[in-house]
Formats: structure tokens, sequence, C-alpha cells
């Protein structure tokens, strides 16, 4: 009994001792968990900092590869230009905010220009491109690119303030409402060019002479102003304390990509908007009637729509010349018919740099033109006639139909006068243009310099035609004089009162 009891006592004392030794390894494991936790938190932490100045680090590494990169194809893009090379002392390592204003994006010259210009902008590492408009997107509208941030005015001081919210450095103005020019020309972080798309002899015309005062007022106060034409430019302007710079326009088609008309037809062309009497086709139908007599196989395209124009139709049919006139409608692709033309009659009374003579001549088609000798595209090809009488427009036009020779001729002289026209040379110096404006008057200034202009010769020569002609046309000039109009102040005030 007594041995029993010690040796259950023995199990006992076991099992609590190994028990105890049990409770005691648990306790040390704690202990040992507790203080090896609370170092590994601590030891997190610090890892945690370091890990992050580490991504830090790299992020930033890899954000200054990246904006170098991008820099560097700027400036790349940037030196491809000669006012780059030639002028800047800095680099310029941000894109440019490029802004433009139209107020529709459809249905003219100045609108197709538009859209071809942010084409060739976008094409170029240098901008972030603005299209302000007063109406909306529609589908009848010339294709821009999908890039080309599109925003919508309303009113004159709406188009200042999202000037200044989009930060444009650079902007393109394309209309002549005197108050947003006035607002435009006091803007100081906006850099504005006025583009001029209208002659000085278009406001004459056009009956509204009396704007011409107050709106080259505007242009002798702006820095920067676009002429397309030579004699104004080079001349007028200057005489008139207007910083103008010459452009070109684009044209619709690219020189190399056309196969030019191979003139054997006795086909003759008339096209633009026929709603508008300043484009005279009265006066080509006119000088159709004598060319038949002498031409009877002869046949005019009119390429237009009649809206507005049914009083043609009226004067074909009075003219007797149903078998010989044809009107084709509006045409989305005139090079149609330009691939069948041998002539383009062009009688229009007044132009700034017009489209479809560019485009037929690049077709190689010979043009006559009444009294517009001075576009930059009047030369090479084409035949002015000083005067408004459908009879030598017809004289001009037998010539040409009658001698194949003398029409291939011509129309070659025609076509390679228009390899100096090329787009790619015209997108070249607008991105130059922009550059040196950006840069300021400085820059632009040694752009200006760049430019061949006309002597005063030929200045002189081309305002003897259209003083003779406009004197004609407008009674109302008939006592202006050349030193009259070289003279802005006396002009102003003789426009104002007429």
């Amino acid at each position: 009994m007594i041995y029993k009891d010690s040796e259950e006592d023995s199990i006992i004392n076991k099992r609590q001792l190994i028990t105890k030794k049990i409770e005691k390894k648990k306790c040390l494991n704690k202990s040992k968990f507790q203080l090896k936790t609370k170092y590994s938190l601590n030891e997190i932490f610090i890892f945690i900092k370091i890990l992050y100045f580490f991504i830090l680090l790299i992020y930033s590494i890899i954000y200054k590869i990246k904006t170098f990169n991008n820099n560097q194809k700027i400036y790349y893009s940037h030196t491809k230009y000669k006012i780059y090379n030639k002028i800047f002392k800095k680099k310029c390592l941000k894109k440019i905010n490029f802004g433009i204003y139209i107020p529709a994006l459809c249905n003219g010259g100045r609108e197709r220009i538009t859209a071809l210009l942010i084409t060739y902008l976008t094409k170029v590492n240098i901008f972030n491109i603005y299209l302000f408009t007063k109406t909306r997107k529609n589908k009848y509208e010339y294709k821009i690119p999908e890039s080309t941030n599109r925003i919508n005015t309303y009113g004159n001081q709406d188009l200042i303030n999202q000037l200044i919210k989009y930060k444009i450095d650079v902007f393109v103005y394309q209309s002549y409402n005197g108050y947003e020019m006035e607002l435009l020309n006091k803007l100081t972080n906006v850099k504005t060019i006025f583009y001029n798309h209208s002659s000085f002899w278009f406001w004459i015309y056009f009956n509204r002479a009396h704007f011409i005062p107050q709106l080259y007022k505007l242009y002798k106060n702006a820095k920067y102003v676009i002429s397309l034409i030579p004699l104004e430019n080079d001349f007028l302007f200057k005489k008139w304390g207007i910083n103008s710079i010459l452009m070109n326009n684009f044209v619709t088609y690219e020189y190399d990509d056309i196969t030019p008309s191979d003139l054997s037809t006795k086909n003759i062309i008339m096209i633009g908007r026929a709603d508008d009497k300043m484009k005279r086709f009265d006066l080509g139908l006119k000088a159709m009637k004598y060319i038949v007599e002498e031409v009877p196989d002869s046949q005019m395209l009119i390429i237009s729509n009649l809206y507005g124009a049914r009083y043609l139709v009226n004067l074909v049919n009075s003219l007797n010349l149903k078998n010989n006139v044809k009107f084709v409608g509006y045409a989305l692709k005139p090079e149609i018919h330009f691939k069948n033309a041998s002539l383009h009659i062009f009688p229009t009374i007044n132009e700034c740099f017009p489209m479809v003579l560019s485009e037929t001549k690049i077709y190689g088609i010979p043009n006559i033109i009444t009294g517009i000798d001075y576009v930059s595209a009047a030369k090479g090809g084409v035949i002015n006639i000083n005067n408004d009488d459908p009879k030598e427009i017809a004289k001009e036009s037998i010539k040409i139909l009658k001698d194949f020779n003398f029409r291939k001729k011509l129309g070659k002289i025609a076509r390679e006068s228009m390899k100096k026209f090329r787009n790619e040379i015209t997108a070249k110096k607008w991105i130059e243009l922009i550059l040196a404006v950006y840069n300021g008057e400085y820059y632009y200034n040694k752009l200006k310099e760049e430019d061949k202009k006309i002597t005063e010769k030929e200045a002189i020569n081309y305002l003897h035609n259209q003083l003779s002609i406009i004197k004609v046309r407008n009674r109302k000039m008939y006592n202006v004089t050349l030193e009259d109009i070289i003279n802005f102040k006396f002009i102003s005030k003789y426009l104002k009162k007429n």
C-alpha cells in the first residue's frame, strides 16, 4: 500500500514537472515572440522608409530620362527649321500652345486653308493645337486631326477668356471683328498673328470702303500681321506702317500626286461660287458667245452650286449657248473636270490668294484672269486682261484653243510655276513663323528679312494697273492718284467720306 502510493506520487510529480517545463517553455517562447515581434515592426518600418526612398529615386530617374528624351525630340523638331539654327540663342524645350480662330470650318477657301494648316502642324512634335470656332462640329466640315483641341466661343469676351484659360502662347486670328481685334491687341501673355485674307481692293468693291481706315489702323497697332499679297506686304503696308510678313496659302493638291491634263479637249471651265457677283461668271459666259463663233466645238463647264445663281441659266438661254454650256453643279472632287480641261477663265474682280487659280495651274491648265495680276500665282501660264471686255477674253481664249502647241506651252509653264507653292514649303515657313513670334518681335523681323521682296518699280506698275481699272469700275475712285493711295492718312479720310 505504501509502495503503491509512492509510485503514484512519483507519477504525479513527474507529470507536474513535465507540465511546469511545458508552461515554462511556453512562457519563454511567448516572451521571445513578443521580443521578436517588437523588433520586427521597427525593422519593417525602417525598411518601408528605405524602400519608399528608393522607389522615389527610381521614379525620379525614369521621369528625368523620359523628360530628357521628350525634350530631345522637341529640340530636334525645332532644329529642323532654319529660323531656330540661325537665330535662336536658347533652347525651347516645351511644347507651344498654338491656337487658331475661324468662325466655322466648312464651305470656303479660308476654312479649307485652316484645316490644312492644322493637319501639317500636327505632324511635328512642337505644338499643342487648339481650334476656336463659333459653330459646333458638323459633318460638312473639312477634316482635321483628332488630336486637335476644339473649343467653341460665345461672343467677343469669351474668346479672350478662353485664350487665357488654355494658356495659349501664339494665336492666329482670321476674322474682321474690330472689337475682338482691339481686345487681342491689348493682350500681353498671348501673341496674336492677324491673318488677313482680303485685299485692300476688296473693301472698295464690296462697298465697305469706310471700314478700311478702322481695319488697317488695327493692323498698324498689331505686332504680327500676315499678308498674302506681295504688293500690299512689300510696298503698301510698309508705307502705311503695318508690320506684316508675306505668306502663301496652302493648295488643295500635292504637286507630285496628280497627273496633269493632256489639254486635248476644247473644254473651258469656270469654277467657284456662282452666286457671288464679284466672281462675275456672267462675264465669262458673254465671252463664250464670241468663242463659239470661232471654235464651235468648244464647251464650257460651270462647276458650282447654282443656288442663288439662276440668273446664269437665264443668261445662257438668252445667248443661245445651251449646246455649249453645261452646269455640272458643285463638285466635291473638281479634279474630275480638271483632268479634261484645256482652259480656265477666271473673271473675278478681286482676289487675295485664289485657290482655284493654284489648283488649275497644278493641273497644267492655262488661265485667263481679269486685272488681278498682283496675286502671287498670277505669273506663269496665265494671261491677264486688264479690263472687263468679254471680247478681249474671247480673243485670248480663241488663241489658246486653236493652237495646241501654244496651249501645251502655257500649261507646262503654269504647272512648273507652282513648284514654289508646294505645301511642304508653306508648312515649313508657318512653323518658322510661329517659332519666331513665340520668341518675340526681334526673331519675327529677322524672318521677314529673309523674304524676297518685289521691287518698288514692280509695285508701282501693279498700282497703276489697279488704279486704271478701278476708276472704270468705281467712279468714286476717279480722282484718286498713286500718291493718294500711298498716303494712308489721305486715303483714310477720302474713303470715310465716300
